[in-house]
């Protein structure tokens, strides 16, 4: 056989016309049998392109195995002997080249040539495929069913009677339709998928498009066939084997009670994108699918959206005001990829963004239209805080950044490219008018439908609706190309407004950083006294000066945080906007308000000594629980003067679910900072409703709103926790899981948080899907920062094999377990712990991400540690 293969090569050589895109000499990257492998590029040459999948797919649930065949219909563009394309952990049985008329081109078994580095394969053809003419490539393969949460992976439950039930279900963004089928697995491939699924009788099958008929195959065996696919990506595929119970909302037959609401949320946010974009939603079905083992939140397979139980299930007895806004906002952001990200789908993984930023904007665009009540303006402005949190660091990264592995695709998949793209999608909507931004993504979505679409094709669409933005391109290029937010600094000088930009770090460590290299396009927007209406103003160049029509008291920029980009004002312009907050706070939106704090957070405790205190007694709506988490709250004192801050907005919540949805959330967020800063009329309300909860055997329901809070008092003694443990291990909600969860690892028994971390890795009580969330959970219990550091080191093996490198579970618990660590001996044991396993993280930036934080919090305290405590002091004594 290898003196066949070496012939074979010599064969290629002499007669194999290779495409122009082809790499460095062959030779040079060895197969798994020691020849070489005819291709050496991460990705796949571009002179073969499938057209049509023809995929049978035959899953046992009882082995856990799955064997499968693949006819793929491919269009040759070079002459060439060679087809390369992905597979990864696929054993292959069979493989064969077939003509137009699906006859053999050989009469002997072609060998296959594995390259795992780069997941893919290689299958020679003794007959040159002619360019122009159509083939088959038929493949037969099998595998296990993945372990983890990606590829083709078996999921379990637990019925009331404590049966354990399994299922196999698909996740394979961004790359892992390869480990369920040999294919081309980059998202310019787009092909139609005719796909065949076998069964057995208790079971039924589920794909992207409507069952077109069953056979009855014998042996207890069936057939589901299914309609063709439009033409998608691969990324896009989905087939799932199941005994769950649906009216296209498919769940655990038990929790089925569980899915009415999401089936309403589906139904009228689907009419309204089909309304917004003005292109009916293009497929004849659409299921919703909660799955019981799940990493991420959802996933936009095209007609067969997957979700995690807790963003699709709502029990309006448990779920909270915040569980029905996640699961609305969730639904709402895998609907709107129906045609960002399928029906357009950007080229490469380096434009992720065009799919995950605009569906995160969505998200907030359809609520807002559609449930009005749940104020979902509010969350926004925490999203484009986090964003600026991360953008402001320098291990950010462009918008639009070089991916090539599957690690550094994954890794994409961050705050970058979710909030800070809905952020600058939402300062473009704001200067562009909400009917000039929609024409515009309209236009972009017919132009590119069923194709893929890169940076600038968006930008064109949209200068097609606005001719008088003939510099839009270039404008948006500078927020999406280069990393960072700016920072805006304004100086008044009578009717004057002295402007400049420059990047804005909260950190500068490194003096090889240029700052007078970034330079962005800014759509101003700013207010005064005299204006009740906001001007705009581009800002193109490091500084500019503006006039104002007449003399002013004060000036507040970026109104309504509608534009990126964080404002610090001279001395004078904070006193005289400090100054009318005392005197009237309602002279500035709630928006205003909240980036007004945020910007003086953010830049330095000076500006929030002389900010803060004018904001007592105001019922203002911030995101408490960022701020609680934060390095100020190291310090008791600055806990006790939180508490004389918001203790008249405590003492005024009720315990209960009453109220708009943004006084709930809020309640939600007072109550448990009061418990958590042993309040102690928190605390004993708390403790009488939990002591009530226990005595009814968790028959009564407590008010959504407030349970987790209840539970974490709870938790705090040693009946409490094994009482809340005994009831993690039998709800049959995972909503109310999750709360258990967080209560639990609320505990100040080091012992405790041991086991339960114990109990994550061992995956049995704790689910798999949980463990990132539990480690960060324990990292963020000042009782629990070493243990969950000392546990991923211990595990980080473990840990890597159920959670990939660049992963949202990985990164989730890299940066976790170091974000509350603020010493140079925590960093220097965080950095040689990264030292000691360079070899696998040295390209994840997540690393990086990791260890600057750290330094800021070092940073933070060696700059503002005395100053907070003197003012501190002088304000509690």
């Amino acid at each position: 056989m290898h003196l066949l293969l070496v012939i074979l090569f010599f064969l290629e050589a002499q007669f194999c016309v290779q495409s122009s895109d082809s790499s460095s000499p062959a030779g040079e990257n060895l197969a798994t049998n020691g020849l070489p492998f005819p291709w050496s590029k991460v990705r796949l040459p571009s002179y073969i392109v499938p057209v049509h999948y023809h995929l049978l797919i035959h899953p046992n649930l009882t082995t856990l195995r799955f064997n499968g065949s693949v006819k793929i219909e491919i269009d040759v563009k070079n002459n060439t002997n060679w087809v390369v394309l992905h597979s990864k952990n696929l054993k292959i049985f069979t493989a064969t080249v077939l003509d137009e008329h699906e006859a053999h081109l050989s009469d002997k078994v072609l060998s296959v040539l594995e390259y795992p580095s780069h997941e893919q394969i290689a299958i020679f053809s003794p007959k040159i495929l002619t360019s122009g003419e159509k083939y088959f490539l038929y493949l037969e393969f099998g595998a296990p069913l993945s372990d983890g949460f990606y590829g083709f992976y078996k999921s379990t439950y637990k019925t009331k009677a404590g049966e354990t039930r399994v299922l196999a279900s698909t996740h394979f963004e961004p790359t892992s339709a390869r480990m369920a089928l040999p294919c081309f697995d980059e998202p310019i491939f787009k092909a139609n998928y005719t796909v065949r699924i076998r069964r057995g009788p208790s079971h039924i099958a589920l794909s992207n498009m409507p069952l077109e008929q069953t056979v009855e195959i014998g042996n207890g065996l069936f057939e589901d066939q299914f309609e063709v696919s439009v033409r998608m990506s691969s990324y896009l595929l989905a087939f799932i084997v199941c005994d769950l119970r649906s009216i296209t909302i498919y769940a655990v037959p038990e929790k089925w009670h569980q899915t009415h609401y999401a089936l309403e949320a589906a139904l009228r946010l689907l009419e309204f994108y089909e309304q917004y974009f003005n292109i009916l939603y293009p497929l004849p079905k659409l299921d919703l699918i909660a799955i019981p083992d799940f990493q991420a939140g959802a996933m936009e397979n095209w007609g067969l959206t997957t979700y995690r139980e807790t963003s699709l299930l709502y029990d309006p007895d448990i779920s909270s005001a915040s569980d029905k806004l996640w699961v609305t906002m969730v639904i709402g952001h895998e609907l709107a990829h129906q045609w960002f990200g399928n029906l357009v789908t950007m080229e490469w993984w380096n434009d992720i963004w065009l799919n995950e930023g605009f569906a995160r904007y969505m998200e907030f665009v359809s609520l807002e239209a559609v449930y009005p009540e749940l104020k979902v303006e509010d969350h926004f402005l925490d999203t484009c805080f986090g964003a600026i949190g991360r953008d402001s660091l320098n291990s950010s990264r462009p918008i639009s950044s070089l991916a090539e592995n599957p690690a550094q695709i994954e890794e994409m998949f961050d705050t970058v490219s979710y909030d800070k793209g809905a952020c600058i999608l939402h300062m473009l909507r704001n200067f562009l008018t909400n009917e000039g931004f929609q024409s515009g993504i309209i236009r972009y979505l017919r132009r590119f439908k069923y194709s893929n679409a890169r940076n600038e094709d968006l930008w064109d669409s949209l200068i097609k609706v606005c001719h008088f933005i003939c510099y839009l391109k270039k404008m948006m290029y500078t927020w999406t190309l280069q990393k960072g937010i700016p920072l805006i600094t304004v100086k008044r000088q009578g009717r004057k407004l002295y402007i400049g930009q420059e990047r804005f770090l909260k950190i500068v460590l490194n003096k090889k950083i240029i700052f007078h290299s970034y330079l962005w396009h800014i759509p101003l927007t700013y207010k005064t006294s005299h204006s009740d209406y906001e001007m705009k103003h581009i800002l193109t160049t490091k500084s500019d000066v503006l006039t104002l029509d007449e003399e002013v008291d004060w000036v507040k920029l970026n109104s309504d945080m509608n534009g990126y980009y964080i404002v610090h004002y001279d001395e004078e312009g904070w006193n005289a906007l400090t100054e009318l907050l005392r005197i009237n706070h309602t002279a500035l939106s709630f928006k205003d308000r909240a980036s007004l704090i945020h910007n003086a957070f953010q830049l330095t405790s000076e500006i929030i000594k002389h900010i803060l205190p004018h904001w007592e007694n105001r019922k203002f709506y911030i995101n408490l629980q960022n701020e609680h988490n934060s390095t100020l709250c190291l310090f008791f004192s600055l806990q006790t003067y939180i508490l004389q801050y918001f203790r008249d907005v405590i003492d005024k919540q009720s315990w209960s679910d009453d109220g708009m949805v943004s006084d709930r959330r809020l309640r939600e967020e007072v109550l448990s900072l009061a418990c958590d800063f042993d309040y102690p009329p928190c605390l004993e309300k708390a403790k009488h409703l939990y002591n009530s909860w226990v005595e009814s055997n968790g028959a009564i329901s407590l008010p959504t709103d407030v349970s987790e809070t209840v539970y974490m008092v709870g938790a705090q003694d040693d009946s409490g926790w094994a009482y809340l443990l005994e009831k993690y291990g039998v709800s049959m909600c995972e909503t109310e899981k999750s709360k258990f969860l967080s209560a639990l690892a609320s505990s100040k028994d080091s012992e405790k948080l041991s086991r339960l971390l114990q109990l994550g890795i061992n995956g049995t009580l704790i689910k798999t899907q949980n463990l990132p969330s539990l480690i960060y959970l324990v990292a963020k219990n000042p009782v629990g920062h070493f243990l969950a550091w000392d546990f991923v080191k211990k595990h980080w093996d473990e840990l890597v094999e159920k959670f990939p490198l660049g992963s949202f579970g990985i990164r989730n618990i890299i940066v976790g377990t170091v974000t509350q660590f603020s010493s140079t001996e925590e960093l220097r044991e965080v950095e040689d712990f990264f030292k000691s396993i360079t070899e696998q993280v040295s390209e994840l930036r997540v690393i990086q991400v990791a260890t600057e934080n750290v330094e800021k919090n070092i940073m933070w305290l060696s700059r503002n540690l005395e100053t907070m405590r003197t003012w501190l002091q002088q304000r509690l004594n």
